[in-house]
């Protein structure tokens, strides 16, 4: 149970990025189109050169090495990797009740990669990254290619799942809907900076 913190991070046209994200919350990120915050949590996950220091607790990120960091600090993209032929090969173990929570059923393991929807694939990711217990999570849109069904469901074992575990976590949304939603606090990409917004409910 440890906070996230950004200090002075700076990485494309972004500069003295400052975040403390405590254990538990969820900090919405928004800005226009290009304006570097899939880039901001690139460099957060370690996957991209950046100035500034990115901690977890009293651990820099400069003191792990890559895949140690990434598998504290997880990324869960718009669009995941998948370099298996089936769904359960990317799963350590059946964690059938995650599957459950995203709508999906036990049988999902078994199937084809090559067959899943956009949707299909979104959901499973998210799974993916939970399954691994991870001590923060950074998330890219992870809805945009659901409807509003499973936008809804999706959102509420998000938010218990990241609660109830006390996972810092920084989250890119595009909508202000979703943002009052789920947010404890929202920071809006402005020039150079981030600026933290009202969120209201």
């Amino acid at each position: 149970m440890s906070n996230l913190k950004l200090c002075d991070v700076a990485v494309g046209d972004l500069e003295s990025i400052q975040l403390d994200i405590t254990a538990g919350e969820i900090l919405c990120l928004s800005g226009p189109s290009g304006s570097g915050k899939s880039r901001l949590l690139r460099a957060i996950a370690d996957l991209e050169l950046h100035d500034g220091q990115v901690q977890l607790g009293n651990t820099e990120q400069s003191a792990l090495p890559g895949h140690r960091w990434r598998s504290a600090v997880m990324l869960v993209p718009a669009e995941s990797a998948w370099w298996h032929e089936t769904v359960g090969e990317h799963f350590k173990g059946r964690p059938e009740q995650l599957l459950e929570q995203v709508g999906l059923p036990p049988e999902a393991f078994e199937w084809q990669v090559s067959r899943l929807s956009s949707g299909e694939k979104q959901r499973l990711a998210l799974a993916r990254a939970l399954s691994r217990k991870p001590s923060a999570l950074l998330l890219d849109e992870p809805t945009a290619n659901l409807d509003k069904d499973n936008t809804q469901l999706v959102e509420h074992w998000l938010c218990d799942t990241i609660r109830e575990q006390k996972i810092p976590t920084l989250w890119v949304a595009h909508h202000e809907d979703q943002i009052q939603r789920v947010a404890d606090r929202h920071f809006h990409i402005e020039n150079s900076g981030v600026k933290e917004q009202a969120v209201t409910s």
